[in-house]
């Protein structure tokens, strides 16, 4: 083939056409050749997720399982007859104690139980193994009234530590429920104005906001089971701001109560309330970052300023050193 053909119009011409038709082709051919990888990706994905969801699920009703299970349990019987005989439930106990391991997480007549031996079991333990050790292991140069009011002190300190462990417990689980409670908040908010009911609404909340906070998604559920039976809903509300504890969940208590009573949209009340929560973790956090800089000042001046003083001073210090000698 010659110069002359090759630039010539009608090759030219056939050349065009030949990539006009092959363009054609291949865009018309292309789209039905090629696979949908959005489909399979998504598919892939929805997949992983039903899979995850299904898992915590499964590790929430094993949780409310075993909270179920906590309801029915009863005290050994020795331990039952050990607090009724020597009655410690009028002396250690009251109404404000129930409501404490409630709150901890411990619900049943077992706990209660196990509380009020543990108040007394404790101090006779530790009274009797300080007196072991005070009188076998220490040194006879102590005094023995010194050696006995050791061990009374110590013995009056574990009188203090069921207390204190329960204390722990309920503020560990107030952190939780506080933490994840906007976010419960929200979803619960979105399920009221899809068109659920309250009750489907705290239930399907339980069942999402499992994987943030176990402990909420079991007070929801029980608040759920409670509405169910209850013939007063406002006793559902109130003993789920009792259980929790939290002053987040009691205004949101108080503002289904005062809806319900007077008729105004839950929709609503759910969406003011879930701003304030906003708006009172905003200022939470706000709160911590402002108290950050005195915390660290006495860290500062105990572990930096030294270091710094070292590096600033220790080649002036080892000069001067040098030079005397």
């Amino acid at each position: 083939m010659d110069i002359d053909t090759i630039a010539s119009s009608q090759f030219l011409a056939a050349v065009l056409a030949m990539v006009a038709v092959t363009g054609t082709i291949f865009s018309l051919v292309m789209p039905l050749l090629s696979r949908d990888t959005l489909k399979s990706r998504m598919k892939s994905v929805a997949i992983e997720r039903n899979k995850l969801r299904a898992k915590e699920r499964a590790r929430l009703q094993a949780a409310q399982a075993d909270a179920k299970a906590s309801l029915r349990n009863q005290p050994k019987a020795q331990m039952k007859s050990l607090v009724d005989r020597l009655n410690l439930k009028e002396a250690l106990s009251d109404e404000s104690t129930v409501e404490n391991l409630r709150m901890a997480g411990y619900r049943g007549s077992a706990p209660l139980y196990y509380f009020l031996v543990a108040r007394i079991a404790l101090p006779v333990g530790i009274f009797a193994f300080t007196v072991a050790y005070a009188f076998l292991v220490l040194p006879d140069d102590f005094p023995a009234l010194s050696k006995l009011c050791f061990c009374l002190g110590l013995a009056g300190l574990g009188a203090f530590m069921p207390n204190i462990y329960l204390k722990n417990k309920i503020d560990k689980r107030k952190l939780t429920i506080q933490r994840a409670w906007p976010d419960a908040l929200d979803l619960m908010l979105i399920c009221v104005e899809s068109g659920m009911s309250i009750e489907e609404g705290f239930k399907r909340v339980a069942e999402e906001v499992g994987v943030q906070s176990v402990e909420l998604a079991e007070e929801l559920s029980l608040t759920t089971a409670e509405l169910s039976y209850l013939s007063d809903r406002r006793i559902a509300y109130e003993n789920l701001a009792k259980r929790t504890g939290v002053e987040g969940v009691k205004n949101v208590m108080m503002a289904l109560i005062q809806a319900e009573r007077y008729g105004t949209p839950v929709g609503t009340a759910l969406r003011t309330m879930a701003d304030d929560t906003r708006e009172q973790r905003m200022q939470m956090a706000e709160q911590k970052a402002a108290s950050l800089p005195p915390k660290l000042t006495v860290p500062m001046i105990m572990f930096f300023l030294p270091v710094l003083f070292f590096i600033i001073m220790g080649p002036a210090v080892i000069q001067v050193i040098n030079t005397f000698q």
